[in-house]
């Protein structure tokens, strides 16, 4: 396999793992908050802050460095419109995503020191919902970030 298609093998990859695992720990993390279970809050937090650093954070690595390398195999300049949007994009999605690190932290904190039997402070709710809300920017991002990577369209900065 040639250097391109190896990298393109990379960031395809990488940028499933990122948005696969993102999905899934959102899915999982609002779920769980539904329950009203002290216990599944517990759980499904601390794993959702253990796949953000063993696989989310990788792939936010891997993702520039393989996709300015691919782009410059490729024979793309960096300042191609769609090249440009997808990196702004990309800026923004971790943007949401450095803060939703650490509240998803915090409310692994608030839960595992919450007494069983007792109800979780307001705090918790309100990170919570930031947690949701900055999700579907990140998810909006990351969806047209994908259509930038297929359609190449010509976009004028």
């Amino acid at each position: 396999m040639d250097e391109y298609l190896f990298l393109k093998l990379i960031h395809i990859l990488s940028s499933t793992l990122l948005f696969g695992t993102g999905l899934g720990t959102a899915f999982h993390g609002w779920m769980a908050n539904r329950t009203g279970s002290l216990a599944a809050r517990r759980v499904v937090n601390r794993n959702v802050v253990l796949a953000d650093w063993l696989f989310t954070t990788p792939a936010v690595i891997v993702q520039p460095v393989t996709g300015v390398w691919l782009a410059q195999i490729a024979g793309f300049p960096l300042s191609s419109g769609w090249l440009v949007a997808a990196m702004l994009l990309y800026v923004l999605v971790g943007a949401c995503w450095v803060p939703v690190v650490f509240i998803q932290v915090e409310m692994r904190r608030i839960a595992d020191r919450t007494p069983d039997g007792e109800a979780l402070p307001p705090r918790y709710f309100r990170l919570s919902r930031w947690w949701f809300g900055l999700g579907w920017p990140a998810f909006t991002g990351v969806l047209i970030i994908y259509w930038l990577m297929v359609a190449k369209p010509e976009i004028a900065f």
